[in-house]
């Protein structure tokens, strides 16, 4: 979602927020904005909607410049993008604010504020903030306590970074709900959305806890917990790299990304799952205690736990649930006895599942593990234990290798579960094979692009598709589906190809497309002859069929064969070719691949 960069120091700090905004920008944002305070001390600020390069444009035609200032990528939750929407917000020529989440109340504290004869200036939910904490100015010379009684009158999530023009070489920082860290400089102090855009400038970190606030200079930082007590927090090093990697010879990161997943895939399942403390300390003795599963996730996640579930269930023996983080966070769930909960997220961040991580905390959970791609993240502080993906930096705002990394942790998840409840359908060299095999065989299935993107020229007319799919295989054409719809706009739905009868038939014609997943399993003729009731109404059908499994093309039928492969490898192998083929299907209608509208890459709001 939103992205914030601040930074204090003794140099002009305004390319310092320009780069980290760059590095921002696969999170999506609809405007731009920075706001300095000068050499003399006057507050200055430029932002505008579009890209990152319409400010970096409008900086150099009218440069601002500072020891002190902020920055912020907005993704609009409360009025159009617009200039007037766009962050910083300014109060009084004196106090400039960003801010990151949704404030619930903001509607009743702007008639507060009107009431007062306050004037606002835009339509956001953010602009109440900054007024508030410029009334208290009025009375409180200190910008820290401003803020902290302000604080409590806010309802809702936010991250803030605020700055005050009498207060020059100061900046005051606080997250609930919405993450924020801090990056210590050598006589400059950071703060950022996201450990990326402050790559460039400092390897170490110190992640703020939920409620924190902290007071920046150019050479300290002090944090207060929410009940206004000076705390320590850990200072973290993070080997420096460039995270937004080179596009090499590719046109699109999507692309990059979907082609470095035999690596990405390797680096993952090298860790070794039958090591005692193979997720952190005391795996084993926690996993020992599980009766039940608890899958919590959003999104591309959530199918990635739906898959789970038939590797959990099948060779573990475990009743595994799994739920939308928003719907689970919001009922009165209930959770059985020696339950393991399991959060997937590829950011570590994501809002829902964080709240739905402390909703399942009860007396029946015997541990919580997260699923993430990003270290040291919120999700991943809150839990015992920790499965890391090594996907690397994904920039694409669709997700491809942090998907099927998730899918191939799981995997590990599944057979330590399995082997520690010696699950009877589990044999242990099955799982093994498949790890080693696993890269190399999406590696060949990578070398059918060609005959991808021949399909992918049938899409390009269309408004609809159907994706299709049978039991472990059924969450497969969902993500499928949802991958089509991100980058194409193409309505795409997923069904259980059984249910066809039951009511999505109605819709089969000569212009609604049918893709099919039909490895070579035990559900293949059924799947068959639900593809024969798709021809019989006229429909086309697009089917990534097992080599064995003896599709042959023909009138309306097309056909891609894929490489046999170890049944739980199945489910990644027929993903990449689904993400190839919307990938394709994207390009042939021209859309933007990496940075589709109306999305965001780390969701941190509700």
């Amino acid at each position: 979602m939103c992205g914030i960069v601040a930074a204090v120091g003794q140099r002009d700090v305004s390319e310092i927020l320009l780069e980290g905004l760059r590095r921002l920008e696969y999170r999506g944002y609809d405007s731009a904005g920075v706001a300095l305070l000068n050499d003399k001390g006057e507050l200055q600020s430029s932002k505008h909607p579009g890209k990152v390069a319409v400010l970096e444009e409008a900086l150099t035609a009218s440069p601002v410049m500072g020891v002190t200032g902020i920055a912020h990528t907005r993704w609009a939750t409360h009025g159009v993008p617009n200039t007037a929407n766009a962050h910083p917000h300014i109060s009084g020529s004196r106090i400039a604010l960003v801010h990151n989440g949704i404030i619930e109340n903001h509607q009743a504290l702007r008639e507060s504020l009107v009431s007062r004869g306050v004037t606002f200036a835009s339509d956001t939910d953010t602009e109440v903030i900054v007024h508030l904490i410029n009334v208290e100015m009025e009375s409180e010379p200190s910008l820290l306590k401003a803020v902290q009684q302000v604080l409590p009158r806010l309802e809702g999530a936010y991250a803030l970074a605020v700055l005050d023009a009498n207060t020059p070489g100061h900046l005051v920082v606080t997250r609930v709900g919405s993450p924020l860290v801090l990056g210590v400089g050598i006589g400059e102090t950071y703060a950022a959305s996201d450990t990326l855009a402050l790559r460039p400038v400092t390897d170490r970190f110190v992640y703020l806890e939920e409620g924190d606030i902290a007071e920046l200079t150019a050479g300290s930082y002090a944090i207060y917990s929410h009940d206004g007590h000076l705390v320590d927090r850990q200072v973290t090093r993070i080997e420096a790299s460039d995270g937004n990697g080179a596009l090499g010879d590719y046109d699109h990161y999507m692309l990059k990304e979907i082609h470095e997943q035999p690596a990405r895939l390797r680096d993952t399942v090298s860790i070794d799952w039958r090591s005692d403390d193979c997720f952190g300390t005391n795996t084993k003795a926690l996993l020992s205690r599980v009766d039940a599963v608890q899958i919590i996730a959003c999104g591309t996640s959530y199918h990635a736990g739906l898959i789970a579930r038939h590797w959990i269930e099948g060779v573990a023996g475990l009743s595994c649930q799994v739920e939308v983080a928003s719907e689970y966070r919001y009922r009165q769930s209930v959770t059985l006895p020696g339950t393991l909960v399991v959060c997937i997220s590829q950011s570590g961040e994501t809002a829902d599942t964080l709240a739905a991580l402390k909703h399942a905390s009860n007396d029946n959970v015997v541990a919580r593990l997260a699923l993430c791609n990003v270290d040291h993240s919120a999700i991943v502080r809150a839990s015992d234990l920790t499965i890391l993906t090594r996907a690397g930096a994904e920039i694409g705002v669709a997700s491809t290798k942090a998907f099927t990394t998730q899918l191939a942790a799981l995997m590990l998840l599944a057979g330590k579960l399995a082997e520690i409840k010696k699950g009877a359908n589990f044999k242990r060299d099955e799982l093994d094979a498949a790890l080693v095999t696993l890269p190399a065989v999406v590696k060949t299935v990578l070398g059918e692009e060609q005959a991808i993107k021949n399909m992918a020229v049938h899409f390009a007319s269309k408004h609809h598709a159907l994706f299709l799919g049978r039991g472990i295989n059924n969450p497969v054409a969902m993500e499928g589906a949802l991958k089509l719809k991100e980058i194409s706009y193409i309505h795409a739905e997923a069904y259980a190809a059984g249910e066809l009868k039951h009511g999505p038939l109605a819709l089969v014609d000569a212009d609604m497309p049918v893709v099919a997943v039909a490895p070579n399993n035990d559900l293949l003729e059924k799947l068959r002859s639900n593809l024969e009731e798709v021809r019989a109404r006229g429909g086309e059908l697009f089917v990534f069929a097992d080599e064995a499994s003896g599709f042959e093309a023909g009138q309306g039928l097309h056909v891609l064969q894929i490489p046999h492969c170890a049944e739980w490898s199945v489910p990644i192998v027929y993903s990449v070719v689904l993400q190839l083929l919307a990938y394709h299907v994207a390009i042939v209608k021209g859309t933007d691949v990496d940075k589709p509208r109306n999305l965001a890459k780390s969701v941190t709001v509700e």
